[in-house]
């Protein structure tokens, strides 16, 4: 996504079955790339993975105030 994902907003790059659609390419950024998900943070499914992707971006919103992804 040019200019980087605002928080709350599903990526544009996701597939309808949550894949990257540009993982090894170029354009797959490099905060993507950096990134290291945990046993936490993946939890026990995809529900409990998209819950723990939503704390993080509510925590780190400039606002406070981010809505929801669905995916």
């Amino acid at each position: 996504m040019a200019g980087g994902k605002p928080a709350g907003v599903r990526c544009t790059n996701l597939n309808e079955g949550n894949h990257c659609l540009i993982y090894g390419t170029p354009e797959y950024p490099a905060v993507c790339a950096a990134f290291r998900a945990s046993d936490e943070m993946c939890g026990a499914s995809y529900e409990d993975a998209a819950r723990y992707l939503e704390y993080l971006e509510r925590e780190t919103a400039p606002d406070g105030s981010v809505a929801r992804v669905r995916g």
